[in-house]
């Protein structure tokens, strides 16, 4: 919450001034950019310093660059985005006058270029990483007996679930996260396209996939995505909302892929006939929206095949987005316990519309990295006997 809250410090004042520039009140422009906080999971501090906030003498351009100064100082964040996207919000272009207009307008352009240029610094996954991907042969071996151990959470509906694979990967991939589901109470979907290799010509055959299911069912259908498999279940809820429950993506690279690097890049180029920088522009632009729909992202910061901020959603921008970190490597995430485990959680959550605590109950928060990155031993007896 600290690297937030020195962001939205500099960022609320510049907002602020934005609309008070369009002829709003001080007053006007607190309460319209509190209500743009409405749905952000921290609006509560943010209301905080909505209040506290007072305009000096510096112009918008100041304000921008010291907002910008501080972002690139944090380095490249997903969440960024929500404040772009605010911006937008709050820009009245029909209230303006023209010349005025124009330099709002391209003040705000430079905003957002200044930080798409912070975020395609992300840097590929150190050598370390890549070494630890070796560990999934051992996930996958262990699976077998660890499977049957893993709790369960019946769901009494059999909701449809539509699962794609990572590149390179098929049906086979998916074949414990499926079982697991299965075993939850989900009716479970194959994507039956063979070897994904993330070629643009899957997604009419997928469409029409989810067209039959959804016909079938009459209903939403949720979709799970791992690794690529998630590139095209975040493009299918872009394009059909209307028909997708929610997303979940496992270790998939959700956004920011112009610029992704990775330690395979040679490989894949080498597979995929062509230079990585040629991709579908059409297809990268739609993975930069944000679908209209719950939306859960499992990642790993041990990743050693895609750098993990990628694969990381905006969870600023609305409070049904969330991402969850586990242990493991990215290639052993079709038999990692945590993820299975995570996935149906996230899948009974959404559907049953229950508003726990949390996504993870007591003793399953032992599982995950973000119980042990609280310090002392506290973190026992808070958790136990809290």
């Amino acid at each position: 919450m600290e690297s937030i809250k020195i962001v939205y410090t500099s960022f609320i004042k510049f907002a602020i001034a934005i609309a008070v520039s369009q002829g709003e009140t001080l007053a006007e422009a607190k309460n319209r950019i509190r209500k743009e906080f409405e749905n952000h999971p921290n609006k509560k501090q943010l209301n905080e310093i909505i209040k506290k906030t007072t305009l000096g003498k510096e112009n918008l351009t100041i304000l921008s660059q010291n907002c910008i100064t501080i972002c690139e100082d944090f380095g490249p964040d997903r969440d960024y985005i929500t404040l772009i996207l605010l911006l937008e919000n709050i820009y009245k272009k029909e209230v303006v006058e023209k010349i005025e207009k124009d330099t709002i307008a391209n003040i705000i352009q430079k905003f957002r270029k200044e930080i798409e240029r912070i975020n395609a610094k992300i840097p590929p996954p150190p050598l370390y990483n890549v070494l630890l991907e070796s560990r999934s042969l051992v996930e996958w071996t262990t699976m077998i007996g660890l499977y049957h151990l893993i709790p369960r959470y019946k769901s009494a509906h059999e909701k449809p679930v539509l699962l794609m694979p990572p590149y390179l990967g098929n049906d086979y991939s998916t074949t414990f996260v499926r079982k697991y589901l299965k075993s939850a109470g989900f009716k479970t979907y194959k994507w039956d396209l063979g070897i994904n290799m993330i070629n643009s010509k899957s997604l009419p055959k997928l469409i029409e996939k989810l067209d039959e299911i959804y016909e079938k069912h009459q209903e939403k259908v949720s979709l799970v995505g791992w690794s690529g498999g998630g590139i095209f279940a975040k493009i299918i809820a872009n394009r059909h909302p209307e028909k997708v429950a929610q997303l979940i993506t496992i270790g998939s690279p959700v956004w920011g892929i112009k610029h992704m690097q990775t330690p395979v890049i040679r490989s894949l180029e080498f597979l995929r006939g062509r230079k990585l920088r040629e991709r579908n522009e059409k297809l990268i632009k739609e993975l930069e929206q944000i679908p209209k729909i719950p939306i859960t992202c499992i990642y790993t910061k041990t990743d050693g095949l895609v750098p993990w901020k990628h694969c990381l959603e905006a969870e600023t921008f609305r409070d049904d987005i969330k991402n969850i970190e586990v242990f493991g490597s990215h290639s052993g995430m079709g038999a990692n316990a945590t993820v299975l485990l995570t996935v149906a959680k996230t899948l009974h959550e959404n559907i049953e519309n229950s508003h726990q605590k949390g996504i993870i109950s007591k003793a399953e928060k032992l599982f995950y990295p973000h119980f042990w990155k609280q310090k002392g031993i506290s973190k026992f007896t808070n958790l136990f006997f809290s």
